[in-house]
């Protein structure tokens, strides 16, 4: 093993293999008991009664002053946390100016009102030929596409990317997501925004990892399906499982109850995601990027948007560009040739790169797979 992989060993990205040792960590009999106790004390005994207990046995109600003061010393970490995480977003290198490409940076506010980190490049010249929508995977941010955004503005493409709520230098615990339904609203009212702004340009959504799974959940709904050209997924979260089915059953019940707690066993093994060191080291020392273990509730959203997926292949009708790496040890390539077979989308394309990892973009072949996607949305545009 080489010095670059003993140092990421104790790292891990993306959604399945993250959530795995989690659902090993967590012994079958131990989460029964847990659970049954727990369901029994929060949902089934009444209100009424836990509280005449407690004043039997002579301990008074927790004072809401104190409660209140708890709830607002952990805002204050979290928004500290938030300030300094903008900062870092900001300094992010957009790329060098070569007069070809202007670039920005933006806040968006969400559906539930969430700042919501953005941004933008532009070719300087020529006609605009299509906009392309990046959101990126699990626990990375935006600013990690910039070689791609810059590769796109050289061939006229216009590009928006935006950090999901708890990622980059969006609002929001860090690594933390409430619900990836709010991720997929927040992607679909940008999209809107994006073409008020550019009325006529055919659009495009862009998917990394957990982010293709929102991507193809938001373009399943029509309102969002009619502002698309069509949509482009790498390497995505598709078919995400428990290892113990008990721990589908008791998963909404902790991500309820402890929604925000870290799972310690959760980064005992790390995974590479790209045949590239360099890559490795950089991602991993990127204070943006997100590798604590993961909460609870997050990893809780993932197997529910996966489930969901699952289930809705045949009603695909989005017209579609599927990549994966046939070595990806963190998504399944299978699940994306079973997206690329059973959707009913007249116009959809699936490829398989052998021996590939997890983050195509960061893969040493990196400009030739964007080519790839390149020559992908210039086809559709022909057809439209």
């Amino acid at each position: 093993m080489s010095s670059a992989e003993m140092k990421m060993e104790p790292l891990t990205s993306g959604a399945s293999n993250r959530i795995i040792p989690i659902l090993k960590a967590l012994r079958a009999s131990l989460i029964f008991v847990y659970t049954f106790f727990l369901s029994f004390f929060l949902f089934i005994l009444p209100r009424r009664r836990r509280l005449s207990s407690a004043t039997l046995l002579g301990t008074p109600p927790s004072s809401p002053k104190k409660h209140l003061k708890r709830r607002s010393l952990w805002l204050i970490r979290e928004e500290e946390d938030t300030t300094r995480r903008r900062a870092l977003a900001e300094a992010v290198d957009m790329g060098h100016d070569d007069g070809l490409c202007r670039w920005t940076t933006s806040i968006f506010f969400g559906v539930r009102r969430n700042a919501l980190f953005c941004r933008s490049w532009f070719p300087m010249s020529g006609d605009l030929r299509g906009i392309l929508l990046i959101i990126h995977g699990l626990n990375e941010h935006s600013g990690r596409y910039v070689d791609f955004a810059r590769q796109l503005t050289s061939c006229n493409f216009g590009v928006y990317a935006m950090d999901w709520i708890g990622h980059g230098g969006s609002d929001g615990l860090h690594g933390y997501v409430p619900s990836l339904d709010h991720v997929v609203a927040d992607t679909g009212a940008f999209l809107e925004k994006i073409k008020l702004e550019n009325p006529g340009i055919p659009c495009f959504l862009f998917g990394h990892s957990t982010g293709g799974a929102v991507v193809l959940k938001a373009a399943s709904y029509g309102h969002i399906e009619d502002m698309l050209a069509g949509i482009v997924l790498t390497s995505p979260a598709l078919r995400v499982k428990p290892a113990h089915p008990i721990v589908g059953a008791v998963a909404p019940i902790f991500s309820l109850v402890v929604p925000k707690l870290q799972v310690k066993g959760a980064n005992k093994r790390g995974i590479p995601v790209s045949r590239d060191p360099a890559a490795l080291l950089a991602k991993y020392s990127d204070p943006l990027v997100y590798t604590g273990p993961i909460r609870v509730r997050t990893g809780h959203e993932i197997l529910r948007i996966s489930s969901h997926l699952m289930r809705s292949f045949k009603s695909v009708t989005v017209p579609f560009f599927v990549l994966h790496g046939t070595a990806d040890k963190v998504t399944d390539p299978l699940a994306s040739q079973d997206l690329y077979i059973e959707a009913a989308s007249e116009f959809k394309d699936l490829k398989l790169y052998d021996g590939y990892l997890h983050d195509l973009l960061y893969e040493p072949e990196r400009e030739e797979i964007a080519q790839d996607i390149i020559n992908w949305i210039e086809k559709r545009l022909n057809t439209l």
